[in-house]
């Protein structure tokens, strides 16, 4: 099993900034993806950025690339989500989530991104962006 607990978030006002943690704890792994995942009140829960463990590779979902940055720090097993000019149709609840093994990609499909491909999740964090 697998444990992840999300920190950071809250109120923030719109253009400013917030960092997210998630630290993992539980099973003994390296090969594994890590993502964060926010849904909106009345939306579906989708994609914001992750993390492959053992390459560093990331992605993001285009709505956040450029003011959102993932990293981790390995001997922590803690990822971070750093999100900056924050706007209001951001507020949500995000998600930070786990999945073992990495789940890979095939072409230009990054299976990472696939929130059907984790199978841990965290309870979440509200973060909510003022206008």
């Amino acid at each position: 099993q697998v444990q992840l607990v999300e920190s950071g978030g809250g109120l923030v006002q719109a253009g400013g900034s917030l960092r997210l943690s998630c630290a993992a704890s539980g099973r003994t792994f390296s090969n594994y993806a890590m993502g964060w995942f926010r849904q909106a009140p009345g939306k579906e829960r989708e994609f914001v950025a992750a993390v492959r463990w053992s390459t560093g590779n990331t992605d993001y979902a285009e709505s956040v690339k450029g003011r959102f940055s993932i990293s981790r720090d390995n001997a922590k097993n803690t990822v971070y989500l750093q999100m900056n000019s924050l706007k209001p149709e951001e507020t949500a609840i995000y998600y930070c989530a786990a999945a073992l093994p990495d789940p890979g990609y095939s072409g230009s499909y990054h299976y990472w991104t696939w929130e059907t491909s984790y199978d841990y999740w965290g309870q979440g964090t509200q973060v909510t962006v003022s206008s």
